[in-house]
């Protein structure tokens, strides 16, 4: 495709295939479309201007673009009018005539929030080992926007104290850092100024070259200023001729209401393929391998349903408080921030059933029937609790109300437990356990599977071993010592008859010699490429929250008090009496893991 430029009337090009996210396919089918910054879509290719009408895009296969209001035999006729006077894409050296050359695309990144600590710690080094590594596009730019006032060099400074050598390849680290610098720029302005964003437009502009403008804002700011920043983003910052991208940090609200709410506004400025609500623990190499592991490994599939497995747990643990950072913990806590959406979000990609592809859509489909086929949290099914101080060895460790930005009289739980059930015949009565606390006696995220007893197993009547209490279970270690391992009954070596119980491991830092890309790395990665399939979809979001909303409530208007636990402990006695309904032991409890 060659497009002649010269100032003409709004009128935008859209393709109905699907190009690359930083390029276009010329081998398409073209129609005509007004531009509407809402729907600027990684399938839409838009060129505007705002001057008279001049100007025509010309195709190899004769077609020409021109008004909105113009007939189609009117643009064949403009075309043969004048394609005698446009110049070969050889001969046009101007900058601007959008020769094949100069047509190349480029992404501008925009971090909103840039002077948070977020940015700092995860979304600027993210960038950087993307780049290091080559899966950033040829042209890329990246502006820190917040409303602090900073100059580029500020900024250049406080990036690169962030930024390491830890990626695989250390050669030239130095030297790829000063070039990574340089496409970094700042930008100062408010999140509810259209004029600030339209400031931030022209900056992008001239960094974009006349190139295929895509654009990527990633909202690193509280929600209660999203809506304002999307809709700034939205009507004053967005691609004049490529796609728009807005990824959206957690928390999305705090029950159904507010979700809907937010989601609804959003939706006012944004299409749902432009919206990328980022939950980080999707993007985690384990979580990554988790349908690898059950789809495409025979000695699973079979087993992954009721008839074989006894309980799945899904199990999170900090052995650190909230340390002076409990203003943001409290008004949300650990049911919010971790379970509903961490936990969930990796339940259901563990229950689901096969998808049809690989494709988001499909994936996304299979995850929200899991969630509708799933009982509301009852009242009954949970145990919250608090943790307290406690000295050990001279040292003094505060309970969650020592900290000085939590109220003291806080009730907000640091520590959940609770039982799920999935009514579908894949699951029925398989008990889904779910807790997850801070400063507790590990530091640790995992799922384990642990399967029901072999029936008539001789070995209980002949050595008289209990293997009824020492089942098979695999565990998949998500952070730290990233593994998998499936735990077997097996004979010690040696002339009598003794078992054991042994461990067939996947340790990946002893499998693997490279080093595993940061959970953000890739999620970012897959919003540049429009890849969407580790993205909460909107009927997800909804799904999840009228799971937790109701239970929430109740625990907040009828002011239930936590159960106390010391800080370093393995949690509150209640959650092991949860698990002991169902016959279960917590995977995490035994020294052994």
């Amino acid at each position: 495709m060659t497009i002649i430029q010269s100032p003409s009337s709004n009128y935008s090009l859209s393709s109905s295939s699907n190009p690359s996210p930083i390029g276009f396919n010329p081998c398409t089918n073209i129609n005509v479309s007004l531009f509407s910054p809402k729907k600027s879509c990684p399938t839409k290719l838009s060129v505007q201007s705002n001057t008279s009408y001049k100007n025509a895009v010309f195709m190899q296969d004769g077609a020409v673009v021109t008004r909105g209001n113009a007939s189609e035999n009117e643009a064949r006729l403009k075309l043969k009018n004048e394609l005698l006077s446009v110049k070969p894409p050889q001969e046009q050296k101007d900058g601007a005539s959008f020769g094949f050359e100069n047509y190349k695309s480029t992404v501008s990144i925009t971090v909103v929030g840039a002077s948070g600590d977020l940015a700092k710690k995860k979304i600027f080094p993210a960038l950087f080992a993307l780049y290091y590594e080559g899966w950033l596009p040829e042209h890329f730019t990246v502006v820190g926007y917040a409303r602090s006032k900073m100059t580029d060099t500020e900024l250049r400074t406080m990036v690169y104290k962030t930024l390491t050598c830890r990626v695989d390849q250390r050669e030239n680290c130095a030297e790829k850092i000063d070039k990574f610098l340089e496409r970094c720029f700042y930008h100062s302005g408010q999140y509810d100024s259209l004029e600030n964003f339209a400031e931030l437009d022209k900056n992008l502009k001239k960094h974009e070259a006349g190139r295929v403008s895509n654009r990527l804002f990633y909202l690193s700011i509280p929600p209660n200023i999203f809506i304002n920043a999307v809709k700034c983003a939205s009507l004053s910052a967005s691609a004049a001729n490529g796609w728009t991208r807005v990824i959206v940090e957690k928390p999305f609200g705090r029950d159904s209401e507010s979700s809907g709410a937010l989601t609804k506004a959003l939706k006012q400025y944004l299409d749902e393929d432009q919206i990328f609500r980022i939950d980080h623990y999707l993007g985690k190499e384990l979580v990554e391998n988790l349908s690898v592991l059950r789809f495409s490994n025979l000695v699973f599939e079979p087993l992954w349903s009721r008839q074989y497995i006894r309980n799945v747990q899904f199990i999170f643990s900090e052995d650190f408080g909230t340390e002076g950072r409990g203003g943001y913990f409290d008004h949300y806590g650990i049911m919010r921030n971790i379970m509903q959406n961490h936990l969930l979000q990796i339940m259901a990609l563990f229950a689901m059933e096969t998808p049809v592809s690989l494709d988001a859509e499909d994936i996304r489909n299979e995850k929200v029937k899991v969630l509708r086929s799933m009982r509301p949290l009852v009242f009954d099914d949970v145990v919250i609790g608090q943790y307290k101080g406690d000295s050990r060895g001279g040292v003094s460790y505060p309970g969650y109300t020592d900290d000085k930005t939590v109220p003291k009289d806080s009730l907000t739980p640091t520590f959940a437990a609770a039982s799920f059930f999935i009514d579908n015949s894949r699951w029925d009565g398989v008990p889904f356990l779910m807790k997850a606390g801070k400063a507790l006696h590990t530091r640790r995220a995992e799922i384990r599977v642990q399967f029901k007893h072999v029936p008539g197993n001789i070995y209980n009547r002949d050595i008289g071993t209990d293997f009824d209490l020492t089942t098979n279970e695999l565990v998949i270690r998500v952070q730290p010592d990233e593994g998998i391992y499936l735990k077997i009954n097996n004979k010690v070596p040696g002339l009598g008859m003794r078992l054991d119980r042994g461990h067939l491991n996947l340790l990946y830092s002893a499998r693997y010699s490279h080093e595993i890309p940061d959970a953000y790395e890739r999620l970012l990665l897959d919003a540049i490429e429009g890849e969407r399939r580790l993205f909460i979809r909107s009927d997800e979001l909804d799904a999840a929250w009228s799971l937790f909303t109701p239970v929430l409530r109740e625990l907040e208007e009828k002011k239930i008090k936590p159960e106390y636990y010391l800080y370093g402990s393995r949690g509150p006695k209640g959650a092991h009496d949860l698990a002991s309904r169902f016959y279960v032991q917590w995977g995490d409890l035994r020294e052994e893991d």
